[in-house]
């Protein structure tokens, strides 16, 4: 028996803003069967305290990056689940992210910095009677886990980085090194420094054992310029430890003829049925987008990912964020960039 340690910012049906979650969520039960036991370390938000059955205190940490913070296991939805219960980090309703304002929490390099930190000691002992062989850590916000196992106690334990977007790197200034309880010699090139600053993104890249991304073809996307968004020369220098593994998804979750969120069901045996969904997501947005719209085909965006546009009636295109900070839209023949997310670099 194989014991994991899955580190996410989120993890379906907990708490979801993207496909990190969905992959976070379904994973640990799709192994199982496969000699692998797989817990899940997640930040104790008000929407994961709420819903934590058969919790118990396993630890308790004096100080977790300026108060005391605990550790409770439990379960919900089948998942074995490990949530560092600290107020002044994580217990903020809505997205994890981002405040009321829409703008990236402050501080959300301590946020993220504990949560990679409680892994890593996890990965040695903190919990009497658990240590995982491996650290499975997902996306910029579980990146510094590699970097304290790298340069903390040799424990043994291995790692490795799941890239879900290369284009938000977790890039914070270099003031915030000091305050990450890593050594002076960590700030380096082939520690967490990037360009002047920390990115936590680069950090997993660089000291995981073995970095995978979320498909094959992902995987050889990022390691040219054009999407690599700087750190192509990085997975080529280590590109025997990079895989593609293609994500799937949770058929149960993801069947269109029993999700009720659909207003109309469908299955292969009855796809034309899909048209009526297509018209409530008109009607849905009627009040912006004119009754006359009409859903063009999923076409790629310029980011590394991203979501087709939809055209109006009256031909303007509301293209989707891309992942590299912006995307393409369309107004007849003329094509205009749309700027990026004030928060992209690090969200």
């Amino acid at each position: 028996m194989i014991e994991v340690l899955s580190v996410a910012s989120e993890v379906y049906p907990l708490i979801k803003t993207g496909g990190l979650a969905d992959v976070a969520g379904a994973l640990p039960l799709a192994i199982s069967e496969f000699g692998v036991t797989m817990r899940t370390l997640v930040p104790g938000y008000p929407a994961i305290l709420s819903v934590l059955s058969d919790r118990r205190v396993v630890g308790e940490i004096e100080d977790l990056f300026g108060a005391p913070a605990r550790l409770l296991a439990g379960r919900h939805a089948g998942l074995d689940l490990i949530v560092i219960e600290a107020e002044h980090l994580y217990s903020r309703p809505g997205n994890p992210y981002v405040g009321p304002d829409g703008w990236d929490w402050p501080d959300n390099w301590r946020r993220f910095a504990a949560l990679s930190w409680v892994a890593a000691e996890l990965g040695n002992g903190l919990v009497a009677g658990y240590r995982p062989q491996l650290i499975h850590c997902h996306d910029w916000q579980a990146g510094l886990a590699p970097a304290y196992v790298k340069f903390g106690p040799s424990v043994g334990v291995k790692t490795v980085m799941t890239i879900h977007n290369i284009a938000f790197k977790g890039f914070f200034g270099p003031e915030v090194f000091s305050q990450l309880r890593l050594p002076p010699h960590a700030f380096s090139v082939s520690g967490v420094e990037f360009h002047g600053g920390v990115s936590y993104l680069k950090s997993g890249m660089e000291c995981a054992d073995f970095v995978t991304t979320v498909s094959p073809n992902y995987a050889r996307e990022i390691c040219t310029p054009e999407f690599g968004m700087g750190l192509e020369g990085l997975l080529n220098g280590r590109s025997d430890t990079v895989v593609g593994i293609l994500n799937g998804i949770d058929t149960v979750a993801w069947d269109p003829a029993t999700d009720k969120s659909l207003a109309q069901p469908f299955s292969a045996n009855n796809i034309q049925k899909r048209r009526l969904n297509k018209l409530a997501v008109i009607d849905q947005f009627e009040p912006r987008w004119c009754r006359r719209a009409a859903v063009l085909r999923d076409q790629p965006s310029d980011g590394s990912k991203g979501h087709g546009p939809v055209a109006s009636g009256d031909g303007w295109v509301s293209g989707a964020w891309g992942a590299a900070g912006g995307s393409r839209v369309r107004r007849g023949s003329a094509r205009a960039w749309v700027p990026p997310s004030p928060h992209a670099p690090s969200r």
